[in-house]
Formats: C-alpha cells, structure tokens, sequence
C-alpha cells in the first residue's frame, strides 16, 4: 500500500535548520549524508518510528529560497500530534517557540498555530480520544 513518507522542507541552512528541529522541537536526527560539496540529504522526525519524517533542503537559488517559510502560501503547513499538549507548549515556550494565538478547545482536541524560524505555520494538537 503507497504512503507519504517524507515532505521536503527549504530551509536556508543545514546546520541552523538540525538544530532548531531537534534542539528545539525536540525531533530526532535520522540522517545527515553529504552528498555533494554543498548538498547533503538531511531528515529529522518527531520520532524514529513516526514513520514520516522531513527532509530539510537547502535552497539552492533564488527561486527556491523566494518559498522559504510559505510553502503552502500562508496556510498552516505541517501538524504535530502530541499525546500531552500541557507539557509540550510549556516545554516550547521555554525553549523559544513563537506561538501566533493562545491554545483553543476545538471539536477534534485542544490545537495552537507556531511559526519555525522560517516562517512555516504549525499546529501543534493533542486530538480528542
């Protein structure tokens, strides 16, 4: 059965990128392989068995790092799920994390809007069991 295993992310950095995802997120580094002098296959994961993860591109030219941040035009890009919503945007409040709203009850589970370094809108959610 086809499934979606990874989404690619431009991002103007390498190393800043590594580290704002698993410094600050708290993601996993699952891989870092250079493969030329100035590109390198990088991915990072909530987690290793998440089954998804995103590949961080460097942009390469112009038009690539003219998309930085606004991939999706202004919409919210990427979901975290998280099982303990509380103790994660605490944890991402301590460690920086620009929140665009307070935390809101919606009918699918309690949800907040962050924005990444570079711009990308995220929701953060613990879903309703």
């Amino acid at each position: 059965m086809p499934r979606i295993t990874q989404l690619t992310l431009v991002v103007p950095d390498y190393d800043e990128a590594i580290h704002y995802y698993t410094q600050t997120l708290g993601f996993e580094l699952l891989e870092d392989t250079p493969l030329t002098a100035t590109k390198r296959w990088v991915r990072v994961a909530p987690d290793a068995t998440s089954g998804i993860s995103l590949l961080l591109a460097k942009a390469k030219n112009e038009k690539e790092a003219a998309v930085i941040g606004n991939q999706t035009g202004g919409r919210v890009f990427l979901f975290l799920e998280v099982e303990d919503f509380d103790s994660t945007y605490s944890q991402y409040q301590a460690r920086g994390v620009t929140f665009s709203e307070v935390p809101r009850d919606e009918a699918y589970g309690k949800v907040v809007v962050f924005r990444d370094p570079y711009g990308n809108m995220w929701d953060l959610i613990e879903r309703k069991t």
